[in-house]
């Protein structure tokens, strides 16, 4: 008989017919990529929620400078920035660390700039100042927060600065109220 002709035996032929394991093999082709989908779907989860929640600190902690509480008592950048962790307070210690603060003070709406806070792919504390200003004064008002993120695969796609951060931001920009200073 040619060797062509012949029925396969032996290994290859009991691997072909075997059927016990083939539940935990679809099972692993199957759980990787749907693990990786949830975990992504997860961060992505978790950096809107972050967001959503420096949104809300933010304008809180900036009614602080918009009716003049925080210049009237001698507030500072770090007694800003320990009102907006306030906030945020679920995301435990780490907010202290990971928060950044930028407020300046401008003439006119018109003459409002923002510039980037990031050097090199990380965060530059030099580009930052604090100025509250006065009575009717208009002030900007941006907060910066770097969030680790958890998927890998998804690090590409929302990671902005080098060392696999997301760096999350919100502003506000108003005319301080009236008050007496």
């Amino acid at each position: 008989m040619a060797r062509s002709a012949r029925k396969p035996t032996g290994f290859l032929s009991r691997f072909r017919r075997a059927r016990e394991g083939a539940t935990a093999v679809e099972f692993a082709i199957v759980a990787t990529p749907f693990l990786a989908l949830m975990f992504g779907i997860l961060d992505l989860g978790l950096v809107f929620l972050v967001s959503t929640t420096l949104e809300n600190a933010v304008e809180e902690a900036s009614r602080k400078i918009r009716t003049g509480e925080l210049q009237s008592s001698g507030g500072t950048a770090s007694t800003f920035k320990t009102s907006v962790c306030d906030e945020m307070s679920w995301l435990g210690t780490d907010c202290s660390s990971a928060l950044h603060v930028d407020v300046r003070t401008f003439a006119t709406f018109a003459g409002v700039t923002t510039t980037d806070p990031t050097t090199n792919g990380a965060f530059d504390d030099t580009k930052t100042q604090f100025s509250a200003g006065d009575s009717e004064s208009i002030v900007l008002v941006r907060v910066y927060y770097e969030w680790g993120l958890m998927a890998p695969l998804m690090n590409p796609g929302l990671k902005n600065l080098a060392n696999g951060k997301r760096l999350i931001s919100a502003t506000a920009t108003f005319r301080n109220e009236p008050y007496a200073s």
